[in-house]
């Protein structure tokens, strides 16, 4: 039972009832005590029952972070009674539900629907806590309240804000496209089509059958293959929870993947997912054309970083051992951490370079670069001291992986899905895919 605020002002203005019925004897105040009593108990007694109701969960259950989606609970009083109730559709604080609480008046028999809007403010699952109902009598004295559990979720996948990037990129590709069907050709290309000579073609690309059937010289225009295959893998490891700004470095690294991935889809190649740090946390095949954006956003949104050191020989056997064993670029989203890479993955870089072409992708941290440059006092000049190693130390680490024959894009959270998409459109330009 809970008492709400109309009981206590009711046993408020009692008091001075009571006052005036102590000169008549006690036996007066028992009575209006219990006579109080008694209409709390009855108001009590005349409410809806909160633990026959109904319910059903109803609503999207994914939503890109940062925007809004309503989840919506049928309630159903079966009962005999009018259910006057608040009702609470609990969700976790992250998941920012509004409004916090509703107010239903339903009919014996009949069914309402109660809509909260959600919006996420941290990417993965969200899951109700509960619905609890606070069924109050028709004098509003007391209500007795029962939660239910009523499954659902709510998937916040990754923003994706470099999107905003695409167009760009995609005119780049096609113009850079272009360009090759025109002038490429030999080993690794496919006959594309037919067009009239111009200056600067090569003869070679002649087609002397079809252009004894013209009355123009004919050439044939080539196109790179295409179906190559990208493993994107995201480091999920200790280092990926560090964050650049108020974002993880774990998400900085899924929105350039994605960008990298939409990008690829749109050239015909295959893109895959490995997520790792001492296991495979998300695994996407990249064989087929079944996966899609959606399957690759969807693998991604429960992935949180884990604190534990990366297990470089295990994610090297696990690309070397995966299902596609055919040369395909490995795209390794990480940290340059000095001491991390060289420990872990350099010494292991020979047995993946042997086989596959590897780009290495890191955020840089701009509040480091910016530390860099003080020296207003001896605090400040400690801080860009230490800054300058720390660059330093990152330097000599992408040129070790460089000398290893290592793709590397270090770029700040604001360039790094640009810079690594035109990584990707550099190496389609110059034939290394």
């Amino acid at each position: 039972m809970i008492l709400t605020g109309r009981a206590t002002l009711l046993a408020l203005g009692c008091v001075p009832l009571a006052w005036a019925a102590a000169g008549w004897g006690w036996g007066v105040v028992l009575v209006l005590t219990a006579a109080l009593v008694a209409v709390v108990i009855v108001d009590l007694g005349l409410a809806a029952s909160p633990r026959s109701l109904g319910f059903a969960r109803s609503g999207e259950t994914s939503v890109r972070l940062g925007d809004s989606v309503t989840t919506e609970v049928q309630v159903t009083n079966p009962g005999a009674r009018t259910l006057r109730a608040r009702v609470r559709d609990a969700w976790p604080p992250s998941s920012n539900p509004q409004p916090r609480a509703h107010r239903l008046h339903i009919p014996p028999g009949d069914r309402r629907r109660m809509a909260t809007e959600l919006t996420p403010n941290r990417r993965g699952d969200h899951h109700p806590h509960g619905v609890t109902v606070r069924s109050y009598g028709p004098l509003g004295l007391a209500a007795r309240q029962c939660t239910h559990q009523v499954p659902g979720s709510l998937r916040a996948l990754p923003p994706f804000h470099s999107r905003r990037h695409l167009p760009g990129k995609l005119a780049r590709l096609r113009e850079l496209d272009g360009q090759q069907r025109a002038l490429i050709r030999g080993q690794g290309s496919e006959f594309d089509s037919l067009r009239e000579y111009v200056p600067g073609d090569d003869v070679r690309s002649i087609d002397w059958r079809a252009t004894a059937r013209s009355s123009s010289i004919v050439v044939r225009t080539w196109r790179p293959e295409r179906n190559r295959r990208i493993l994107l893998v995201l480091d999920t490891s200790r280092t990926s929870a560090g964050r650049v700004g108020d974002t993880p470095r774990l998400d900085h690294s899924m929105d350039a993947a994605l960008l990298l991935a939409a990008l690829a889809s749109r050239a015909g190649d295959h893109t895959g997912l490995l997520a790792y740090d001492r296991h495979p946390r998300a695994r996407v095949s990249s064989r087929g054309r079944s996966m899609s954006m959606s399957t690759l956003v969807q693998a991604m949104a429960p992935l949180e970083p884990a604190l534990v050191e990366s297990d470089a020989q295990g994610l090297v056997s696990t690309i070397l051992g995966g299902r596609d064993q055919g040369r395909q670029l490995v795209v390794l989203l990480t940290d340059l951490n000095a001491a991390a890479m060289e420990e872990g993955l350099l010494p292991l870089l020979p047995a993946l370079t042997s086989r596959h072409l590897v780009l290495v992708a890191s955020v840089a941290d701009p509040a480091v670069a910016e530390m860099a440059t003080g020296r207003g006092d001896a605090r400040a000049v400690y801080s860009a001291a230490a800054a300058e190693r720390t660059r330093v130390q990152r330097r000599r680490v992408t040129a070790e992986l460089r000398r290893h024959g290592v793709e590397v894009v270090d770029a700040d959270p604001e360039h790094l899905a640009p810079a690594l998409a035109d990584a990707y459109i550099a190496l389609k330009a110059a034939g290394r895919l």
